[in-house]
């Protein structure tokens, strides 16, 4: 059975930076119960606490972080680059681990993100990019959904059965 990379917090764990839950998801929740899901939260894997102050990626390259070429900074300017690139590899070695194809992260999250992330200036401002996290899992071959992509998800899922 297929194994799925899940951020904790679109199980309804209270994770998110503001220390709220972003789910749960009905698939995600039928996905869990048939023994399908790997949790993670990488900005808490990484050492972050719950709550945390809100961080972004300038630019919104979560990419660009991971070569060296961007910080991951929180609105009052704290570096929390390092605890970004932890928690992106703690999740490569769950999937290294289970054999993961697939991953289901948060929207718009700077370690999670997969499709638009914020630019950095704490405005509200999206910009096309990925997160930490999203973008490592994409470097090692995994195809990372978000939750407003969950039928489409399935829809593969679905496909490689037969």
């Amino acid at each position: 059975m297929e194994k799925l990379l899940v951020s904790s917090c679109l199980l309804g764990q209270p994770v998110r930076y503001d220390g709220t839950a972003g789910g749960p998801y009905g698939l995600l929740q039928r996905w869990q119960a048939e023994g399908r899901v790997i949790p993670i939260c990488p900005e808490v894997a990484g050492g972050l606490p719950t709550p945390r102050p809100p961080a972004e990626i300038p630019g919104g390259q979560g990419a660009a972080v991971l070569t060296g070429q961007l910080k991951v900074r929180t609105v009052s300017g704290d570096d929390v680059t390092l605890e970004f690139l932890s928690g992106a590899q703690l999740a490569l070695q769950l999937v290294k681990q289970h054999g993961i194809r697939f991953a289901v992260l948060k929207a718009r999250s700077p370690s999670c993100g997969n499709k638009e992330n914020y630019d950095g200036t704490f405005t509200g401002t999206r910009v096309a990019g990925e997160g930490v996290t999203a973008a490592a899992l994409k470097q090692a071959g995994v195809q990372v959904f978000n939750e407003e992509e969950l039928d489409k998800l399935a829809l593969v899922l679905d496909g490689s059965k037969g």
